[in-house]
């Protein structure tokens, strides 16, 4: 394989500190220290790459690389990656979607979000989960406090209440007596970094952005207070991160109430769920999981599907049940209609219904998601458009389904007294 030099020497730092640590990794054994060195030294490998590319301006001359080695660096990094999906687990099954790392001087402290919708549909697209593990994970899924019975779908993220305006930037009587240097400000009515308002309650200054700014100020008080400006630096820095939270600030998710935000059903992730339930049922089937497993995943699939719009009335959606929509907010209908990301999924996840499966180049039938409902109960007329742009008729058989792939028409038909068998019509009619 050729590839830059400096790609070269990225990869073989990141090989060689993956290699080192993967026989740990299956063994599931993997100490603190190890995970922090591992971190440092894959950090480290992309520093060195950036700073190489940077300080050239651009590429240096290509090398060879044995494909083994760039085999062997992927087979390690997906141990690493298994074992980090593993790592998230939760105790209710459903696995943590995000993270807060804290990078001490020879350690890491890591702290956890609220669980997420994208983060279950994450693991589950991994291919890291066995098939009755994604079951278990889907079931604990509507039974956890994302799913909106109203709507019989999922919000992005638990709903919970938000403090009010007065109740933020709030600091205790308590942590304002650990600082003396806070009390001797407020004495002297100095409110540059922290005051008392009305009802008695200690505030930081609303002119206060960020660390940044309190640093400043801290800066501006040492000629007036001296050694003691140090001596509460740091406390006073912790304490503006305990009040503020800054590192676990969210965005819309945290602070708004449509657009993604709180109580919000957000329908592309919602396809995304389905596709990727369907892609754990055919796994199911690949992998030869027992029946109740692919029952249960077969299951799963059209409850999330039942909570799909075009499964609603008018009423109940808000809009037009066949056209795609951005959100629902919990206080209103369906909003912003466009052509969103959930019409690719849906498209795909029909597809699959259809029992379309393409494999290294040729088409297979898996039709084992497919359910007799979708089939007539009387001969229908079909009307389609051909490969050559011309409309089409074909008369659907009783007990059959037909629809077009590449605009070439399919039709299923149930008979149970004949043997499987497909019979393909070329176009001199023969």
């Amino acid at each position: 394989v050729s590839m830059s030099r400096e790609v070269s020497e990225w990869l073989g730092e990141t090989a060689a500190a993956l290699s080192e640590v993967r026989p740990q990794l299956e063994g599931r054994a993997v100490s603190a220290e190890t995970r922090y060195r591992l971190l440092a030294r894959l950090g480290e490998a992309a520093s060195h790459y950036r700073h190489a590319v940077y300080r050239n301006e651009t590429f240096s001359d290509m090398v060879q690389q044995p494909v083994a080695q760039v085999n062997d660096m992927l087979d390690d990094a997906l141990a690493a990656i298994d074992h980090s999906i593993q790592q998230n687990r939760r105790e209710d099954g459903m696995y943590h979607a995000y993270n807060l790392l804290d990078l001490k001087s020879e350690s890491i402290e890591v702290e956890r979000l609220y669980a997420m919708l994208e983060g279950q549909v994450a693991a589950l697209s991994s291919g890291a989960i066995a098939p009755a593990q994604a079951a278990d994970v889907l079931e604990t899924l509507f039974e956890s406090d994302m799913y909106r019975a109203d709507v019989r779908t999922f919000m992005l993220y638990p709903d919970r209440p938000l403090p009010g305006f007065l109740e933020k930037n709030r600091i205790s009587a308590a942590q304002f007596e650990s600082i003396p240097l806070l009390r001797k400000m407020v004495e002297r009515s100095d409110d540059s970094i922290v005051l008392r308002d009305e009802d008695g309650c200690y505030r930081f200054n609303a002119d206060l952005c960020n660390l940044g700014d309190l640093t400043a100020r801290l800066d501006d008080a040492a000629p007036v207070h001296g050694d003691e400006v140090e001596q509460a630096r740091q406390s006073l820095l912790a304490l503006y991160e305990r009040v503020f939270n800054h590192k676990a600030f969210t965005g819309r998710s945290g602070t708004m109430f449509g657009y993604e935000g709180l109580g919000c059903v957000y329908w592309h992730m919602i396809s995304k769920l389905l596709l990727v339930v369907q892609e754990n049922f055919f796994a199911a089937l690949t992998e030869g999981a027992d029946e109740e497993t692919r029952n249960r995943l077969g299951r799963l699939y059209y409850r999330v599907r039942e909570g799909l719009g075009f499964n609603k009335t008018p009423d109940e959606y808000g809009a037009f049940p066949t056209d795609p929509y951005s959100n629902t907010p919990k206080h209103s209908r369906a909003q912003q209609p466009g052509m969103t990301g959930m019409v690719k999924e849906e498209v795909l996840t029909r597809v699959g219904e259809l029992g379309v499966r393409v494999s290294e180049g040729a088409v297979n039938f898996e039709m084992a998601l497919l359910r007799a409902g979708e089939f007539v109960a009387s001969p229908q007329t079909f009307r389609f458009l051909d490969v050559d742009g011309q409309w089409q008729e074909l008369t659907v058989p009783e007990s059959g389904l037909a629809f077009t792939w590449c605009q070439v028409p399919f039709v299923y038909r149930l008979d149970d007294s004949a043997e499987s068998a497909v019979k393909v019509t070329l176009s001199d009619g023969s």
